[in-house]
Formats: C-alpha cells, sequence, structure tokens
C-alpha cells in the first residue's frame, strides 16, 4: 500500500453538503454523508477508518467544561497507520437532551471534523460540477423548504424535473428525496 493510493482517494472523493438547516439557512455535512461517501473508496484502495473517542476537561475562560476528542486513524490492510486526523467538540448539553444524546451529539461532530481534516474535505464547490463557461448562480434546492414542497407540488401537476432543474440546483439525493415522496 502507498500513499498515492491516498491522495488518489481524497481526489476521489465527494461529499457533499446534502443536509439542510432550516434555522440557519445552510447546508451542510454530517459525519453520516462522509462515511456513505469514503466507505466504497477505502474499499477500493484497501484501508480502513477507525475512530477513538475519549473525553477530556478543558479550560475555557477559567472554566472546566468537557470535550469529545475523536481520533480518525487510517491503516492500510497490513494494519499500519498510513494517516490520521484529530477532531475536538465541546459537550453541551441543550434543552431537551438529556447527557447521553450530549456526547453522542458531540462525539458525531468531533468525528466529522477529524474525517474532514482527514479527508481535506472543504467548503469549495467540485471543479467538475461548474460550468466551464459560468459559474453556476441558480440557488439550490433543498429538502423541506417552502421551494421544494412548490417544486413537489409542481411535479405531482405534471411538470418535469427538468423544468426544476432550469431553476434549481438540484443534488442527486434531493432528486431520490422528491421521487421516494411522488411513490
Amino acid at each position: 500500500m502507498n500513499n498515492e493510493n491516498l491522495i488518489k482517494l481524497v481526489a476521489e472523493l465527494k461529499a457533499p453538503k446534502n443536509q439542510y438547516n432550516g434555522f440557519g439557512k445552510y447546508n451542510y455535512r454530517n459525519i453520516e454523508d462522509i462515511m456513505e461517501a469514503v466507505k466504497p473508496l477505502l474499499y477500493k484502495y484497501g484501508y480502513k477508518l477507525n475512530f477513538y473517542d475519549l473525553t477530556k476537561t478543558i479550560m475555557m475562560g477559567g472554566v472546566a467544561e468537557t470535550a469529545i476528542v475523536s481520533h480518525a486513524i487510517i491503516t492500510d490492510s497490513n494494519g499500519l497507520e498510513v494517516s490520521k486526523a484529530t477532531g475536538i467538540a465541546g459537550v453541551e448539553r441543550r434543552k431537551g437532551m438529556d447527557i447521553a444524546q450530549a456526547f453522542g451529539s458531540s462525539t458525531s461532530y468531533a468525528r466529522k471534523y477529524a474525517a474532514g481534516s482527514l479527508f481535506n474535505l472543504d467548503d469549495t464547490k467540485d471543479a467538475d460540477s461548474m460550468n466551464n463557461k459560468s459559474l453556476n448562480t441558480k440557488p439550490t434546492l433543498n429538502p423541506n423548504t417552502p421551494e421544494f414542497i412548490k417544486a413537489l407540488q409542481f411535479i405531482k401537476d405534471g411538470g418535469s424535473m427538468e423544468d426544476i432543474e432550469k431553476k434549481y440546483a438540484v443534488a442527486a439525493s434531493v432528486k431520490k428525496s422528491i421521487a421516494a415522496k411522488l411513490v
């Protein structure tokens, strides 16, 4: 196993931000999105990804806070470490969350940050997803938004996905979501 394969894996990895936060009105990716995208590539190149999580007390403004430290480690088929990265997320109990949910949520965040660092995930569009003549200035159609509901109704009334794509940038996962709601 060589590091060239890891370079190829990182170059091939596409983990789009298919989740939508309606409150903040932004797209994001979670650890599940990253794992869904990376698992086939790990298999293809003979790697294994493990997370090792631990809690740590850190001082923030003179106050002791609990944080999750997640180590993402890639090993080759011989079990030798190829690369690693670390992500950290504070543990904060929010209204309606019990302690297990707070730790679970923080662990997911820490793993997402570790994986993002490990695989060099960034916030830019993929070069091959852009129109070579101009940047795509269409708004993105996101699930569970008023625009999504209108698009769904448009298709139910006989409209086409092609017409929706003339107005919106539509990810494959959003198309699947629309198709599932039409059944």
